[in-house]
């Protein structure tokens, strides 16, 4: 007993998303066991959140700092949107594209966010702009410019051997965009748990001042931050091209809430100097299962989910207040 009290206390963020996911799928063996406790419907779960997982993972990093990054949902779908139109520059639109060119395709989404990321920090880091307005303006820059390209429309004819492979299973079990986010997902619990990089992040979101006095280069932890952000949302594009087999420039525009409201419920403090990985990719299982489970349910809604999302975001950042004493302006 005394273990799992200590265990409860040293991670209490995931301990109470735990509480509610035993209660959840306690909820759902009572009503639609037979509908949900299904090795497709576990499946398909794992092969959809990496697209807002991933999104989430970056943002977290930028919210560490006391900072949010509300341009993810347009480096996404601006990643999507290039990659397709590389693969018909190359493949013609009714081509065959090599498997191994998917390699490039990656390297054209971490150029993306290298590109997004960087814009971002140079906002905010050496013209002092507000994240929440450097990124929000980035983000309206950038799906501006995909309606521009795409002229509104879905852009669906081109080589689809990527989305075919990547929309599928590994070993016809673990879905292949899973194994992505949990790539991701390494790297940056390495960034955040064993690097300076991760001790400098919560100092700077603790105080930006105190942070900077201390030596830190604070411009290049920025840009070094909101870059990381960017590829992570930009590698959320490529998962959402795989699914959708198609890029459009409104694709998953419920998504820069959705990431919010995860990393806020995973514990990350909005104010900046706290918030650790494993809640947050807590959150992400814990909100699919709920959204899963939503959709068994023919008599509610999938419009009440974007309703219940925003109740619970509400709620996450109350008890985020009331949890601690508001910090001032650094």
């Amino acid at each position: 007993m005394n273990k799992v009290k200590s265990i409860f206390k040293r991670n209490p963020e995931v301990s109470r998303l735990l509480v509610i996911m035993v209660c959840w799928l306690i909820f759902m063996m009572f009503t639609q066991a037979e509908k949900f406790f299904t090795g497709v419907n576990f499946l398909t779960m794992a092969g959809q959140f990496p697209e807002y997982g991933l999104m989430a993972l970056g943002g977290m990093l930028c919210m560490i700092t006391g900072g949010i990054d509300l341009s993810v949902v347009g480096t996404a779908n601006m990643a999507a949107i290039l990659s397709v139109f590389t693969m018909i520059r190359l493949f013609g639109e009714e081509g065959t594209m090599p498997l191994a060119f998917s390699v490039v395709i990656f390297i054209i989404a971490i150029l993306v966010g290298c590109v997004v990321g960087g814009l971002n920090a140079f906002l905010i880091s050496q013209l002092g702009v507000p994240p929440i307005l450097a990124t929000l303006g980035v983000n309206e820059l950038l799906t501006g410019l995909c309606i521009v390209f795409t002229n509104g429309s879905a852009v669906s004819t081109f080589p689809k051997q990527y989305c075919d492979f990547f929309s599928g299973n590994f070993l016809g079990i673990i879905p292949r965009r899973l194994i992505v986010f949990i790539i991701v997902a390494v790297v940056i619990w390495l960034l955040l748990e064993k690097s300076t990089y991760g001790t400098k992040l919560r100092l700077y979101g603790t105080s930006a001042r105190v942070s900077k006095y201390s030596g830190i280069n604070t411009s290049a932890l920025l840009f070094r931050t909101y870059i990381t952000s960017s590829i992570c949302a930009a590698l959320g594009g490529l998962m959402m091209l795989a699914t959708y087999s198609s890029a459009r420039a409104d694709y998953g525009t419920n998504y820069t809430m959705q990431s919010i409201l995860l990393i806020v419920l995973g514990g990350v403090s909005p104010n900046g100097g706290k918030g650790k990985l494993s809640g947050v990719v807590t959150a992400i299982v814990l909100l699919k299962m709920i959204e899963s489970g939503i959709n068994r349910f023919r008599s509610v809604s999938t419009y009440y989910v974007t309703l219940i999302w925003g109740a619970v975001l509400i709620l996450a950042l109350v008890i985020d207040y009331m949890s601690q004493k508001p910090k001032h302006a650094k």
